[in-house]
């Protein structure tokens, strides 16, 4: 099995300076923000001093009017050494690809409770291959 590592949980959020408040009182610090003004939203990243590596990824989406039945929850993400065999043993234990990694960058799958966990390429990308490349997406993710 290839290293992992963590890199960050996402939340929605309705109020991005109301949030950032919230957790700046538990001790985070905005750490990056990125604007998308196509997507209309924006991610800002937040992490404890001295552990910027394990980050909270607050997705503010400009027309969003709140969230209901906790869909502001919205993934884990962890780099993984090869993304290709980490998602070819994990299809092979019977999880389901619910966005399969076509670009050889990223995959989604799902917990048993239906909880999104992004996979991401450590160190870039690969290139793309077979039966990734052409494979639909499955599911929400």
């Amino acid at each position: 099995m290839g290293a992992m590592k963590y890199l960050h949980t996402m939340i929605r959020v309705s109020d991005p300076e109301e949030t950032i408040r919230f957790f700046t009182l538990l001790g985070l610090r905005e750490v990056r923000r990125q604007e998308n003004e196509t997507g209309r939203f924006t991610l800002i990243f937040l992490a404890a001093p001295g552990d910027e590596a394990a980050q909270v990824e607050l997705t503010h989406n400009w027309d969003e009017k709140g969230y209901a039945g906790g869909r502001n929850f919205g993934h884990l993400a962890y780099a993984v050494e090869n993304i290709y065999e980490t998602c070819q043993r994990l299809m092979d234990a019977g999880v389901t690809i619910n966005r399969p990694p076509r670009d050889g960058h990223m995959a989604f799958v799902r917990t048993p409770d239906n909880i999104s966990v992004e996979l991401l390429q450590a160190d870039g990308v690969l290139e793309p291959a077979e039966p990734w490349a052409s494979m639909p997406n499955t599911g929400v993710w």
